[in-house]
């Protein structure tokens, strides 16, 4: 993506931009996959080629004059990288701060929440580097590229996976000019070749302009520890609370799924609620695999015995599930407050 026959003409060029470099370092829910290493150590400080792994970002920035100031994003507590940073400070020589988030804030709601401190003396860009990315970066090139392209609100790093590798990522689709047309994080189909680095480049303004995108966010509430997906979706200003999983399911606006909850197969209604460690499970409709051509087979709603066939579970609007219950392959009408567990049954 970018070029390598680098001379001092060009490094001049991005010199004459003031920047700033946030390295995202997550909090100890994240690196789950990291354990149990990360147990005693945060997963940005584990040693890579003898040194913690987010020095190796430290050290690539700090080579580009034009960056001001590093700061480091999580929800990690701060004590655990005092000294880290006061040692980096002394040795690359450029001023570095731990920002902690008041509570698990994702990737861009992070940098709005601080926005007023990664905006201070007006930089023209910021690069936001993923802790988790260990190798030699492209940093002063991408810089180079951003005053080249004056109308470009950012530049994201991109290299080739397989087709298999590729839905373990996050997917960009790019035109033949290089402009992002389309981005997918983990796609459970193939999208695209092309892969994000976890390294981006961002204009100013972008900052600003991800708190139209939080406010959005904001109208359906997500806890970090809830697991979503595949083929999930979840409408306006409903609630997901912590430790919840939801599958192959739609939650309509304003319903709520208390903790630990698991939501499959199934479509939550209007406003309605699912108790804690509740579970409210369908059966799939699938074609058959082994049939040639198969189709979806639309079995009646009972069958010959007068029985409720086994399908989707559906919660009509105001519908309360309580707490620790099964609603397994059931229907219920709206506005019914539920007291026991349910299997096969339309709860009229």
């Amino acid at each position: 993506m970018f070029r390598s026959d680098w001379g001092d003409a060009q490094l001049a060029s991005s010199m004459m931009m003031t920047l700033k470099a946030v390295i995202l370092v997550g909090g100890a829910q994240k690196g789950t996959r990291f354990r149990p290493l990360s147990l005693q150590l945060p997963k940005p400080l584990f040693p890579i080629a003898g040194v913690p792994l987010i020095e190796h970002h430290i050290e690539q920035l700090s080579k580009l004059g034009a960056i001001t100031e590093i700061y480091l994003i999580g929800f990690y507590p701060a004590k655990y990288f005092y000294d880290f940073i006061q040692k980096c400070m002394e040795t690359y020589s450029i001023k570095i701060r731990y920002l902690e988030e008041p509570e698990a804030l994702g990737t861009a709601c992070g940098l709005y929440h601080f926005r007023s401190i990664l905006l201070e003396n007006n930089p023209n860009a910021i690069f936001v580097l993923n802790a988790d990315v260990c190798g030699d970066l492209p940093i002063a090139e991408m810089a180079h590229e951003m005053t080249m392209k004056h109308n470009a609100h950012g530049l994201l790093l991109t290299t080739e996976a397989t087709r298999e590798q590729s839905i373990n990522y996050g997917s960009v689709v790019i035109d033949p000019n290089g402009k992002v047309l389309h981005y997918v994080d983990k796609p459970t189909t193939f999208v695209s070749q092309y892969i994000s680095c976890g390294v981006y480049l961002l204009h100013a303004s972008v900052v600003e302009r991800i708190g139209r995108a939080c406010s959005c966010s904001d109208m359906k509430q997500i806890d970090p520890t809830a697991k979503i997906g595949p083929n999930v979706s979840i409408g306006a200003k409903a609630k997901i609370a912590a430790g919840v999983r939801v599958r192959e399911t739609i939650v309509l606006a304003e319903a709520v799924i208390n903790e630990h909850a698991c939501v499959l197969h199934s479509v939550i209604g209007w406003r309605s609620v699912v108790g804690a460690w509740a579970r409210i499970e369908g059966t799939p409709i699938s074609p058959n695999p082994n049939i040639p051509f198969a189709k979806l087979d639309n079995k009646p709603l009972f069958n010959i015995d007068g029985r409720l066939n086994p399908s989707l579970t559906i919660l009509g609007s105001d519908v309360h599930v309580p707490a620790e219950t099964v609603i397994l392959n059931s229907i219920v009408l709206p506005y019914k407050e539920l007291t026991s567990s349910y299997k096969n049954q339309i709860i009229l």
